[in-house]
């Protein structure tokens, strides 16, 4: 569904990414990991064309999107969830959540059905639907912050940290609500840095150094291979 071939970016004079190469079947949960600072956000930022790649090619469904607007890609079925969130906070939980459909003229008729998607995911937005944004807990602001991609991604789900930060609990809730949609059929490329949340959702991973994949597995295997856990994320198994 989505690959990436030889892809190059950066910020101004830097070049974080070099020659990343990966690929997310239909249906998959894959990992992005890696220490801070090795170019995970980068990667999903240029499969977004919001930091835009400079060499190699981003194709999604068999379309070459690579040079796309930031829009044009989220019309094509992508919804993303930025780290922190990134929420509207003067806005309702409802506002927000309607935000993807703002210039989906011709998909309008499919938002009440995504609405309860997303409701029966996380009940605790449906209890606050009419509250603001900016006065939801750190928990409930990630909820609402995969809850919009939802609405907006209905082929491929990209998440940049999503349980970074939060209590266990609520840890448990969102990694729950991935492995529904997994088992839903929804595709799923997720930047994670705690590794046990990435295992528990994703079946595939790969691990970025200085900008360069360096290592791409099953996670099963990747669990089982202890040192480089250790070497590579910094973490034991």
């Amino acid at each position: 569904m989505l690959e990436l071939h030889g892809v190059t970016a950066g910020y101004g004079d830097t070049t974080v990414l070099w020659d990343v190469s990966l690929r997310v079947g239909r249906g998959e949960a894959v990992a992005l990991l890696g220490r801070n600072g090795m170019g995970k956000t980068t990667t999903l930022r240029a499969i977004m064309g919001l930091n835009p790649a400079r060499g190699g090619r981003i194709v999604f469904k068999d379309t070459d999107v690579t040079r796309l607007p930031p829009f044009e890609i989220a019309r094509l079925g992508i919804g993303y969830a930025p780290e922190g969130a990134q929420l509207f906070a003067p806005l309702t939980v409802l506002q927000n959540l309607r935000i993807p459909f703002v210039n989906k003229q011709r998909d309008r008729a499919r938002w009440p059905e995504q609405l309860e998607r997303v409701f029966q995911l996380f009940p605790r937005l449906a209890e606050r639907r009419s509250q603001l944004a900016g006065s939801l807990s750190g928990g409930e602001q990630q909820m609402l912050g995969i809850g919009r991609a939802l609405v907006g991604g209905d082929e491929l789900l990209v998440l940049d940290e999503p349980t970074e930060g939060l209590a266990p609990t609520v840890v448990t809730a969102i990694v729950d609500a991935l492995r529904i949609l997994k088992g839903q059929g929804y595709t799923v490329l997720l930047v994670e840095q705690n590794v046990q949340t990435a295992f528990a959702v994703a079946e595939r991973a790969y691990v970025l150094e200085k900008g360069r994949v360096t290592h791409a597995s099953s996670t099963e295997d990747l669990r089982q291979d202890h040192e480089l856990l250790a070497r590579r994320l910094g973490v034991g198994a």
